[in-house]
């Protein structure tokens, strides 16, 4: 059976610069099925999910539902869900928890705030507090949107379940289908594709050592796309495992090429050219879809600055 990930794959089509771009997570259990829109077509009140995608649009946090791996039972009452909060941001990290017995809560909280870092709506419309257990591992299973999501999601999720990891969730939606099983990690933010159980177990022992497993990496979701590829540019370069250390400060230029400026706590800074160029043959970006050529990441340079000319680059 052809599939968008088996052609993606085969094809070797790169992973770096191709995660879903959110400075903050905002993820509501909603157990039960889903839809291809899940907050539109799932047990969630329609009209609630509408209203949540519209107060959330242009934001820079991203709403997404979640479930616990498993049989999903059609069921309409849920008595009490589980509700994350997680901003990625280098510098400015965290991960909230918080649960609710009524979704609806969610529409007071100031999404603008969330997005710049700031928690406290989160805890005062909530009562959220750090998370404090294991990181969490979020696996896109939503088979209405493609059937590589559920085909290679599903099976992922529930071996991450089953061997013990408690951060194990479904998720709706991080786009990439054509990279299932697509995973996203939080609270750093770093999202990867066609993830593996020995490989996702790694990258969450990595996130407990505050480090940052690049195999398989798509970016960090802080960062806009070819920031995302400078970001893991630098980290193959000088092999820079630590988390919080480095942070995209400028991105210069447009479509199709960008200079992206690299900052590390030490002081050290990149500049790297990213050209944007497109996945040829031809291939599905999803199942059923028509064949395109979608967007793809390169990195032409990584050349690290002298600390004046950096300085100065940064201070603009």
């Amino acid at each position: 059976m052809s599939t968008c990930t088996k052609v993606s794959r085969d094809l070797d089509e790169p992973l770096a610069g191709t995660a879903a771009p959110a400075r903050t997570w905002l993820l509501l259990e909603q157990p039960g099925p889903w839809g291809a829109k899940a907050l539109t077509s799932s047990h969630l009140d329609p009209d609630l999910g509408r209203t949540l995608e519209k107060a959330t649009e242009g934001t820079g946090v991203r709403i997404a539902l979640i479930r616990r791996p498993g049989r999903h039972a059609d069921c309409h009452t849920v008595a009490e869900r589980q509700v994350y909060a997680a901003h990625t941001a280098p510098g400015n990290v965290w991960l909230r928890s918080a649960t609710t017995s009524d979704p609806e809560q969610l529409l007071k909280l100031d999404f603008a705030a969330l997005s710049g870092g700031a928690s406290g709506t989160f805890d005062t419309v909530l009562d959220g507090r750090p998370h404090t257990g294991d990181p969490l591992a979020l696996v896109c299973t939503n088979g209405k949107r493609d059937r590589c999501c559920a085909l290679l999601g599903r099976p992922l999720a529930a071996e991450l379940a089953a061997s013990g990891v408690d951060g194990a969730w479904e998720v709706t939606h991080l786009g990439g289908h054509r990279f299932s099983p697509t995973l996203l990690v939080l609270p750093f933010g770093y999202a990867y594709g066609r993830a593996e159980a020995p490989a996702v177990k790694e990258i969450l022992q990595g996130v407990r050592e505050g480090r940052v497993v690049t195999e398989g990496c798509r970016g960090s979701s802080a960062w806009e796309r070819p920031g995302q590829a400078a970001e893991l540019a630098v980290r193959t370069a000088t092999g820079e495992e630590a988390a919080d250390t480095l942070t995209v400060v400028r991105t210069d230029g447009t479509a199709p090429r960008w200079d992206v400026t690299v900052a590390h706590t030490d002081g050290r800074i990149w500049r790297v050219t990213v050209a944007q160029g497109a996945s040829l043959p031809p291939r599905q970006e999803s199942c059923g879809s028509a064949l395109g050529s979608p967007a793809r990441m390169d990195v032409l340079a990584v050349r690290e600055l002298a600390r004046p000319a950096a300085a100065s680059l940064v201070a603009r």
